[in-house]
């Protein structure tokens, strides 16, 4: 497939398998290459659904899961050497608070013991991270978000190599789940812009997270791009942009939170990320609404999270909108100057 091959050539790979939503593609990949009692490590921050589905679906098949902080890696060196581990599975940059693992050293690890290593690289694209050139056998990708760039297309994609990318090609043609050619036709259109959004959104986003790191009413900021994120040391060394998406916290509650985001005016209100409209989203009241607070807790999941995904549009009308704001959830004695 034309798309299948453009998307190799981005990542480096030998071959490409596209299916229909990111997800898809994660699951089809874990059920080919994890066998049956299979043991897996993963990371604490993670897509919700993929850590549901590790937690809920992957033991009905006895595989058991380890799961250890992102920088972990004395961790990971651990599990690997007490355990006959399948796949070191994780994102870089991770969801929501974008924390990178030192690809090129735990590929390093794991390849000692025949472990295989799948990076979810959706947050970075493969043209801020090249995750096979790192050392990892797999890329996988949302394509949903920056391949499509106009919300408008749902897919999913694996690369690496051809002899583990087939296995996983078997599995998908049981399960089912192949991408229509409208939707191949419409990542393929998405593509050819790629480069310029993602500039674009790299450099809207950087410039946005250092302006509220020193806001007031911003308690904290989860952007690898900034010097005070725990995994800047590795982002900045893997990475040649940062992302479209930043991560911050309210100084305030769930109401001041949502007071926030109500007074936004550019990005819509969605839990997606990486097309031309920015999109805004408060994680305890929409991906993780159903579960309590006491839950959210343990997953660093606070009233007061926002996650914001940069467009395309001027940096000028984003940080007025934004600003402005923030100045609504501000008493008049802390008014925080737009001259920023």
């Amino acid at each position: 497939m034309i798309l299948e091959d453009k998307i190799s050539a981005l990542e480096g790979a030998e071959s490409t398998l596209v299916m229909t939503s990111g997800m898809c593609a994660n699951t089809v990949m874990l059920l080919a290459l994890v066998p049956k009692g299979g043991h897996i490590v993963t990371t604490t921050d993670c897509y919700k659904e993929t850590r549901k589905f590790m937690e809920t679906f992957l033991p009905k098949l006895g595989i058991t899961v380890t799961v250890i902080d992102s920088a972990d890696t004395t961790g990971l060196e651990a599990a690997v050497n007490k355990h006959e581990i399948s796949m070191f599975f994780t994102e870089s940059p991770t969801n929501p608070f974008l924390r990178c693992v030192d690809i090129e050293l735990v590929s390093e690890i794991c390849h000692k013991r025949g472990t295989l290593v799948c990076i979810d690289s959706t947050c970075a694209t493969p043209l801020n991270q090249k995750a096979l050139v790192l050392g990892a056998d797999l890329v996988l990708q949302s394509a949903t978000k920056y391949f499509g760039g106009h919300n408008d297309v749902l897919a999913g994609c694996i690369s690496g190599s051809t002899k583990l990318v087939s296995e996983i090609r078997k599995l998908h043609r049981v399960l089912g789940g192949t991408l229509n050619s409208n939707a191949a036709y419409l990542l393929i259109r998405g593509m050819k812009t790629m480069h310029l959004r993602v500039q674009q959104q790299n450099s809207t986003a950087l410039r946005m997270a250092q302006i509220l790191e020193t806001h007031p009413k911003v308690s904290r900021v989860y952007y690898p791009g900034l010097p005070s994120h725990p995994d800047h040391h590795i982002a900045k060394r893997q990475m040649t942009g940062f992302g479209g998406v930043v991560s911050f916290e309210v100084a305030g509650d769930l109401g001041t939170t949502i007071k926030f985001i109500d007074s936004l005016k550019i990005p819509y209100i969605a839990t997606s990320f990486g097309g031309c409209e920015s999109l805004v989203d408060q994680p305890a009241i929409s991906s993780y609404w159903d579960l309590p607070q006491e839950e959210r807790l343990k997953h660093g999941i606070k009233d007061n999270l926002v996650r914001f995904s940069f467009g395309v549009e001027d940096f000028d009308d984003v940080k007025a909108d934004i600003l402005n704001a923030l100045e609504v959830i501000l008493p008049p004695s802390e008014k925080f100057s737009t001259m920023v």
